[in-house]
């Protein structure tokens, strides 16, 4: 389904050129970086960015073997990467394992390379750690959130190679756009149950 609004978007947009950006392995002393993907990047972004403690969220792509993707190659499924949000967060305020309680939240981690109508391997569910820490609380966290889901999840957890910042487009892609088609039918009804249950705030907290 999204790829119909991202072909209507594609047709009057003026610049395709992908921007890619890798990332530091390692965080600073203030703050940490999650990566996570859990199908579209519009949806998790705008979830990520909704939790106090978080500072930024990058949507991207990452996991794959293609240097630089661009979204149209993305689509293609060629390329191995998933659409991922890259997530700076301040650890004081919020935990890693705190972040993997919401993800678990914010999407089906029980299907497989789909969520919802989107379907393919760049939807699929996926914890990208930066260290052995972050590795041992996702395997961590995925064992204690089977509990809530009656099939296997098949979230994958694996290191992060590099990650690649998507489009300018799709960069606060929601806030910018909440009233297209997609927004309104797969990510507003997302952001409002996860805020019925006090998951996340009604609007962005970050900076």
């Amino acid at each position: 389904m999204k790829r119909l609004f991202w072909t209507l978007l594609a047709a009057g947009a003026v610049n395709l050129a992908a921007t890619a950006q890798t990332t530091n392995s390692m965080s600073t002393n203030t703050t940490e970086i999650a990566d996570l993907g859990g199908g579209c990047f519009w949806c998790m972004e705008a979830v990520f960015e909704r939790l106090p403690g978080v500072i930024s969220v990058t949507s991207g792509f990452a996991g794959g073997t293609t240097e630089n993707p661009t979204y149209p190659e993305v689509c293609t499924e060629t390329t191995g990467h998933a659409e991922v949000t890259e997530i700076v967060f301040d650890p004081a305020k919020i935990s890693y394992a705190k972040l993997l309680d919401v993800f678990w939240q914010a999407h089906d981690p029980t299907t497989l390379n789909r969520q919802g109508a989107d379907e393919g391997t760049s939807y699929r569910s996926i914890i990208l750690y930066r260290d052995e820490k972050q590795k041992l609380v996702a395997e961590k966290s995925k064992l204690a959130a089977q509990a809530d889901f009656r099939n296997p999840i098949v979230t994958e957890i694996v290191p992060l190679k590099k990650f690649y910042k998507a489009e300018d487009y799709h960069q606060q892609y929601y806030d910018n756009n909440s009233n297209a088609g997609y927004c309104q039918v797969v990510i507003t009804p997302k952001l409002e149950k996860l805020e019925h249950k006090n998951v996340i705030q009604p609007t962005p907290q970050t900076k």
